[in-house]
């Protein structure tokens, strides 16, 4: 059987990204491409490199018929969402990719995204889409809320050692780096290429990023009570790619046995032999999360460095390993392809 697939905000770096990866998806055919500020264009005029793909061209999510869609991807900007999704049909299955729906309680969205929730019907049917931790809730569901690129790394690293408590919950610090493309392709001063280049930088600082709001849900509700983690940003210029160093105190080999298991049977999260450390060269364009855990030269502490690529298993590819269960689907689907290297 073969699935018709909708695309929504089809003129960004996820909604390019996930063409890219259901072109060649034996299940899933792209029978519309949403976009309001390209409707008109073909994709090949949008995204060159698409260009030998037979696609539809944009439309405004308006003139789409979505009578005879399986399921629709919907890569708009936050609080577009809302308004969208909650005019779709209620029979349709949708992965959203924006943080609209990632946080269960409409107080914390508003908190801190600054503006009152929208779709709050929509927000209780939701699903946290982190696939390795909600799959049997994600086969069932409606509609699906993609975790933050930021969010995806860091719960993969941390959520088994907080279910196993083999580290302090009170003394955690990540230190991410994080590729521009994760800042989105809408124009922006800061991520010009004079402004960017030849250095990175630290952002939202103090804990102001918005992707603590899911490390608050998420972690807290492992552990049974308030978790809080220190978390600062850093914009590096690269295209993609998310490393995250993560400062924990806990014994290493337990960290690292932990780890092990949790991930044994997981087609996509990789857990390297002790003392490696992985790299975002070594997942790019992939669907894959490379963890590795080192011994720290303070006896009781680790270090814990995780990798992926940000547009992929930080977004898109997740986003279809969710639509692959939401549909019956085999998982893996689409998403085995290799790294790209060098």
């Amino acid at each position: 059987m073969t699935y018709s697939i909708a695309i929504l905000g089809a003129s960004g770096y996820t909604g390019a990204e996930l063409i890219r990866l259901i072109a060649d998806h034996p299940e899933m055919k792209i029978t519309a491409l949403g976009a309001n500020s390209k409707a008109g264009l073909t994709m090949a005029q949008v995204f060159p490199h698409l260009r030998h793909l037979d696609l539809p061209a944009l439309v405004k999510i308006e003139e789409i018929d979505f009578t005879d869609i399986d399921l629709c991807f919907c890569a708009l900007p936050h609080k577009t969402s809302q308004q969208v999704i909650s005019a779709l049909p209620a029979s349709l299955k949708i992965v959203d990719l924006s943080a609209d729906f990632r946080l269960r309680d409409p107080a914390d969205y508003e908190k801190w995204y600054g503006n009152a929730h929208s779709a709050v019907a929509q927000q209780h049917e939701a699903v946290y889409g982190l696939t390795e931790f909600y799959r049997e809730e994600i086969r069932s569901a409606r509609l699906v809320a993609g975790t933050g690129c930021n969010a995806a790394t860091g719960h993969f690293i941390l959520r088994p050692l907080i279910s196993a408590q083999v580290i302090d919950l009170d003394e955690i610090i990540l230190d991410m780096k994080c590729a521009v493309s994760g800042a989105g392709r809408s124009l922006k001063e800061n991520l010009l290429h004079a402004e960017l280049s030849e250095g990175y930088h630290a952002y939202a600082v103090g804990g102001t990023h918005r992707h603590l709001g899911e490390f608050d849900q998420e972690f807290s509700a492992l552990a049974g009570r308030p978790v809080q983690v220190q978390f600062t940003p850093h914009l590096v210029p690269a295209n993609r790619g998310i490393l995250a160093t993560t400062y924990v105190k806990g014994d290493a080999e337990a960290i690292h046995k932990t780890l092990r298991d949790a991930y044994d049977d997981e087609p996509f999260v990789v857990v390297l032999p002790f003392g490696e450390t992985p790299s975002t060269r070594h997942v790019r364009g992939s669907n894959y999360c490379h963890i590795g855990v080192s011994a720290d030269r303070i006896p009781g502490r680790a270090i814990v460095v995780g990798a992926l690529d940000n547009l992929t298993k930080g977004s898109s590819g997740q986003a279809l390993q969710n639509a692959n269960l939401m549909l019956g689907i085999g998982e893996t689907q689409g998403l085995k392809m290799a790294p790209l290297f060098p």
